[in-house]
């Protein structure tokens, strides 16, 4: 059974077995999901994959003076940079990799910007990630400006179609991109074998 190799995997490496499945669109996993579940798999995380235009969200009225870009992260970009505790060597390569990365940030007042984001241009497709903002600024209309500003330098890179994931419990983040035209494509889910 391919389930039980996935675990002896895992288990030979001393790591917890875990599987991403996507779903909600063609050609798509959700048998294997139900299969999953059947077998004492657990989903720890869902996220949907959401999708638009590049141009409207360079055309947005933001104020984007403060916005900062760069072709590399600082060790202050690191501190607002909630995805993992202390970024090891690994993540450090992964947030670098990519054809063309940009780093956004806004100054804060204290060690950590006020807020944050990510944008890899792989020709047509610019991809966000890490967009975030600090709970003190919220709703100061950051988030906005920071995809503003990586949108604007996307398309001047030739990019024209956007995409990025949200996780299913991120209603703000859901709201503010919704706004800026994007749709939700599929799903995907991650599922870990054993006690949660």
């Amino acid at each position: 059974e391919a389930l039980a190799y996935v675990r002896e995997w895992y288990a030979a490496r001393g790591l917890p077995p875990y599987v991403q499945t996507a779903t909600g669109a063609e050609g798509t996993q959700e048998l294997l999901c139900a299969a999953l579940a059947e077998h004492g798999w657990k989903r720890e995380v869902s996220a949907e994959l959401h999708i638009g235009g590049l141009a409207p969200v360079a055309d947005l009225d933001a104020d984007t003076d403060r916005v900062t870009l760069s072709r590399t992260f600082d060790e202050p970009w690191l501190r607002r940079y909630k995805r993992f505790g202390v970024p090891g060597p690994h993540v450090r390569e992964v947030l670098a990799g990519g054809p063309s990365v940009w780093f956004a940030s806004v100054p804060g007042s204290g060690d950590a910007p006020a807020a944050i984001g990510r944008c890899v241009v792989d020709g047509r497709w610019a991809g966000f990630m890490a967009v975030e903002v600090a709970p003190e600024h919220r709703r100061e209309g950051l988030a906005t400006a920071v995809m503003t500003a990586l949108s604007r330098q996307a398309l001047a890179e030739g990019a024209s179609a956007a995409w990025l994931q949200v996780e299913d419990d991120n209603d703000g983040a859901r709201a503010l991109y919704d706004g800026m035209g994007f749709a939700a494509h599929h799903a995907y889910h991650h599922y870990r074998y054993g006690p949660a």
